[in-house]
Formats: structure tokens, C-alpha cells, sequence
């Protein structure tokens, strides 16, 4: 099994690693990718003694559980890496966010995977850990892809229950998204190799098919809650286990012995699930068979890490898509943004790119590189309208610094203009995948179809920085406020005080529009290499089912 969650571990717009500043993309992608295979690493460390127990009772961990359930030499694109980012320090390292989330393919068939990781506080949830779940519930929800669960957790992770329990984006619409999933017809496996206490244990009930191990255990109140609550004095395996509830409740329709033989069993039933996908294009071989104009490397050279480089986001594009295939919308017209279609590996698409050099209008205007002006975003209205209407999936390279403002930008109907393109994004029912390969601010984040927007997957770059504005915007507006604040109640701020308020302000900023800040919240799906995207891309539109093959695509049902 191969990795393809190239995430990158970044920090400010000046990259530090080791205490060397690095403005060069491709310096900044080789040093950082290393982080994640030590976030991989960690969640198999011995918190709370879990890899141990995982070991002593000849149990896989989730990784290997993973490895042994996806084709042999397939890809895994692992999804969310970053959650929980140092969200939890208190409690101690929380890798992942306890699950491990991805696509993978079994018997030739993709499927979204969400593996318990026992290894880390026993495989309990926290809040990103179940924001992560449901994620992964609307990817597959989307690309109607089978959904595995390989459960083994201990429930909700107490200390934190008041952030998990009771909203509509919280634990219990796990359950909820199971039922309506079910409904749709999205096949649901579970495959319990550990604990399943409390709550937890309606998802595999919930589920199709229902896989159990010996030695496992399925219960809504453990032993010592049974005792507390009742006085009863029960065995685990009378109270939960699979022995019990393959012949006494009659809850689980497949017995295994141990894990290897579970994960063979669940292997073998996913093998008889009909496929949605045309078959050409279920061919692994396809992304060899067309060419780019420019090779994938050349994405390092063009666009640097702290985003202050000009260039042709043209050539980025030469980079992505098939050689000879770029056929420009209104080329001419609303030059900050490009708007083009293209074959991706085959598969024709429509992108939305933000171009990253100054331009010149036929009215001699210049024009900021990354600035959404009037004539772009209606030109790109239009464009998103036309793709929907015959049905092309939607890519936007997303490297935008906001809207234009100013007196001649709000005369010019710049809100209005900007609302028809909101309009058009949020009502486009064709599949929307985005990719953030620079900044990422304010509005243009939304009309350019952030997380917000519902793309079916949102990925990012290294350098990405996501926030409302700028460090340094923010961190000028918010220290002038205070400085006003502070003369109107009678004091004045020291020149030495003005530049401290600021710089805190700075830093504070800085360190939030750090992309790893936004994944650790699930902002974005995954943090990718430049030269992996066009791989991401084509397998996103791969994996997309035939509209003849199931139901309506285009009713978004309300998955959170």
C-alpha cells in the first residue's frame, strides 16, 4: 500500500525548518513532508499503553488493518492527517485525531475507509475526531463510494463530552448519516476488531454488514457501568461479545477469529458489490497514457513558498492537465481570472484559476495579480453556470487575495457582481473539487468555492495560507482600533507600545493562516505536494459514479 497524503508540515509565509529560512517551494515540500510520516508514526506509539494491548492480544494496529484491506500495490489517499493539530495539548498527543480516514481501492473497487485508531486514548472521539467521520460520511455520500468502518473505540472522550454529544455536527449524526446513507443506497460495512462501548456501537448496527471478531466487544454499558447502574455482576463476553451476539442477539451476521481473517471476510464481500464507475476509467493505467505540456516539477519553479512571485498561472495549468487540451473562456475579458476548459487524463473539466501576474485591460487598466475584480468574477459566473449546465465537474486553483475595494471598485458594482458568482457556485450541482495553491482570504475564499461551498474535495499546497485577510492587514487594522480605543479613554501608546501591539497582533495572525492551523480544523481535506495534483485530480474525477448507474446526484442530501 502506497501513501498519497503528501502533507506538509509549513509554517509562516517565510518557511522555517531547523532554523533556516526557505522561500523555495520545492525545498519547503522535501524538508516538511517528513512530519507526516511522524504523525503515522505517532499514532502507533503506546498512548495509554493501547499498541501494547494491541500486541499482546495479537491484534493489527489500524495502519496495518488498513494495509491489509486495500489492494496490494494500490494507493491510499489518506484524509485529514492533520486533524486535532495541537488542538489538544493538555490531554497529550492526539495523531490524526484517533481515526484514520482515506481512499482506497478493495478488489478493484474504491472505497472511503475510517479505521479507529486504538493506539491513541483508546480509539476515543473528540470533537475533531468526529468532524473528521463526518467528512469522510459526505465524501462518500458524494462520490458514492462504499464506506468501511474498522472499529475499535472506547466511545467519547469524557473530559471533552460537552463539545461532542448533543449538536446536529456532533457525535450523534454520525448515526443519523448512517440511516440516511443506508437510504441512498451507499453500502455500509462494519467491521468491529477491539471495543465498540456505549453510543459508538449503533454505527455498526447501523450498517449493512456487520463483522466481528472473537475477543471483541459490542455493548452500550461496559461492566463496570453495569455494575454501578443495575448491581449486575456480568462477563464481557456474556454482556458484548461476539460469541453472544452472533448466537444469542443475532447482531452480527459475520463471526471471525481474529483480524486477518475479519479483514479477508470483509475483502471478499466488498468483491461482490456491482461497480458504478465505466471500467475505462476505473483503469489504474490512464493517468500514463496522456502527457501535460509541462512537466509537474515545473510547478516548483513557478510558484515560490512565501507567495511573493509573479507568474502565469497558465503554466501552472500546462502543469495539471493534458497536453493540447486548454481551450480558454472569454480569454480576452476579466483577466485576474482564467477560465478555461481542459482534459484532465482524459476527462474533459472546466477550471476557475486565479491569475497570479499583473494584467492589462483593453481599457488600459491595470489590474492586480490575485484581486477579484468586476469583469473576472462575472466572466467567471458565466463560466460556472455554462460547465453546470452540461454537466462538466468544476476545478478551482484557488491563489486569491480577495475582492478589489475602493471607491471605483463599489461604483463599479463590485458586491453584486461578486454575489452573482457566490450565487453560481453554491448552486452548480456538477462535482466541484478545489485545490489552494496560494492564499486563500476573505471572500475569495467563498466565491472560489471554499470549504463552505461544498467541494467534494478541497485539498491545499504547502505555501497555502488560509484566513479572513492578511497577518499583516489584520494585524495594522486591529492595532490602529486599539490605539483609537486607548486615545479616547485618555491614553496614548508609546511608538515602542504601537510596534509590540502590532507585532503580537502579526504573529498571532501569521500562525493561524499556517494551513496546518485550517486542516487540523478540517478546512481543507488533505495538504498535497504541487507535483501530486494532477494524481489527486484524476483521481477524484476516476472515482466519480456514472449518473446512470445510481440515483440523483445532483440532491445534496443534508449530511453534515
Amino acid at each position: 500500500m502506497k501513501h498519497c497524503g503528501d502533507v506538509l508540515d509549513t509554517s509562516t509565509n517565510d518557511r522555517f525548518v531547523h532554523g533556516v529560512i526557505m522561500n523555495d517551494l520545492r525545498d519547503v515540500t522535501e524538508a516538511l513532508m517528513r512530519d507526516e510520516s511522524r504523525i503515522r508514526e505517532a499514532s502507533g506509539r503506546e498512548t495509554n499503553g493501547g499498541a501494547a494491548k494491541q500486541r499482546h492480544s495479537d491484534r493489527l494496529s489500524a495502519r496495518q488493518r488498513i494495509g491489509a484491506l486495500v489492494d496490494p500495490g494500490s494507493t491510499f489517499f489518506e484524509l485529514g492527517i492533520w486533524a486535532a493539530w495541537r488542538m489538544y495539548d493538555q490531554w497529550g498527543e492526539v495523531p490524526a485525531a484517533g481515526v484514520i480516514v482515506g481512499i482506497g481501492r478493495v478488489c478493484g473497487r474504491p472505497v472511503m475507509v475510517v479505521a479507529n485508531d486504538s493506539s491513541v486514548k483508546a480509539g476515543a472521539f473528540f470533537p475533531q475526531s468526529v468532524k473528521k467521520v463526518l467528512r469522510a460520511q459526505k465524501i462518500a455520500m458524494r462520490f458514492r463510494l462504499p464506506l468501511l468502518y474498522l472499529v475499535d473505540s472506547a466511545g467519547v472522550f469524557l473530559p471533552l463530552q460537552d463539545e461532542i454529544f448533543p449538536d446536529e455536527d456532533d457525535f450523534g449524526r454520525i448515526f443519523r448519516n448512517n440511516a440516511v446513507l443506508s437510504a441512498m443506497g451507499v453500502p455500509q460495512y462494519a467491521a468491529v476488531m477491539g471495543n465498540c462501548i456505549a453510543g459508538g456501537a449503533y454505527l455498526p448496527v447501523l450498517c449493512d454488514k456487520l463483522l466481528m471478531t472473537d475477543g471483541s466487544q459490542m455493548c452500550l454499558a461496559g461492566r463496570s457501568l453495569v455494575k454501578a447502574a443495575i448491581g449486575q455482576d456480568a462477563d464481557p463476553e456474556s454482556l458484548g461479545g461476539a460469541k453472544m451476539h452472533s448466537q444469542i442477539s443475532g447482531t452480527v451476521d459475520f463471526r471471525e477469529p481474529d483480524d486477518e481473517a475479519c479483514i479477508a471476510r470483509l475483502r471478499s464481500l466488498v468483491g461482490l458489490l456491482p461497480d458504478l464507475r465505466s471500467r475505462d476509467r476505473a483503469n489504474s493505467d490512464v493517468i500514463d497514457r496522456f502527457q501535460t505540456e509541462r512537466p509537474a516539477e515545473d510547478l516548483y519553479d513557478l510558484v515560490s513558498a512565501d507567495g511573493r512571485r509573479e507568474f502565469d498561472t497558465r503554466d501552472v495549468i500546462r502543469a495539471i492537465v493534458d497536453a493540447d487540451s486548454i481551450q480558454e473562456y472569454k480569454s480576452e475579458y476579466g483577466p485576474t481570472l482564467i477560465t478555461t476548459f481542459a482534459k484532465l487524463c482524459g476527462r474533459a473539466v472546466g477550471i476557475v484559476a486565479n491569475q497570479r501576474k499583473r494584467s492589462m485591460t483593453a481599457e488600459h487598466q491595470l489590474q492586480i495579480g490575485g484581486v477579484l475584480y468586476g469583469d473576472s468574477v462575472e466572466k467567471a459566473a458565466r463560466f460556472v453556470n455554462d460547465c453546470n449546465q452540461v454537466g462538466l465537474p468544476l476545478i478551482f486553483l484557488q491563489d486569491v487575495q480577495g475582492f478589489m475595494v475602493g471607491v471605483a471598485a463599489e461604483q463599479s458594482g463590485i458586491i453584486r457582481s461578486g454575489a452573482e458568482l457566490v450565487h453560481a457556485v453554491s448552486t452548480a450541482t456538477v462535482p466541484k473539487l478545489t485545490v489552494i495553491i496560494g492564499g486563500s482570504f476573505g471572500a475569495g475564499n467563498y466565491a472560489l468555492c471554499g470549504k463552505a461551498y461544498d467541494p467534494w474535495l478541497i485539498v491545499a499546497w504547502p505555501n497555502a495560507r488560509y484566513a479572513v485577510m492578511g497577518a499583516a492587514s489584520a494585524a495594522g487594522t486591529l492595532t490602529d482600533l486599539r490605539i483609537r480605543d486607548a486615545h479616547r479613554q485618555g491614553h496614548e501608546y508609546s511608538t515602542q507600545e504601537r510596534d509590540q501591539l502590532y507585532q503580537e497582533t502579526f504573529d498571532r495572525y501569521q500562525a493561524q493562516t499556517d494551513i496546518r492551523y485550517g486542516a487540523a480544523r478540517g478546512w481543507v481535506d488533505a495538504i498535497i505536494a504541487p507535483d501530486h495534483t494532477r494524481r489527486w485530480l484524476h483521481t477524484a474525477l476516476e472515482i466519480l459514479p456514472d449518473r446512470s448507474k445510481c440515483n440523483d446526484l445532483s440532491a445534496d442530501v443534508n449530511l453534515v
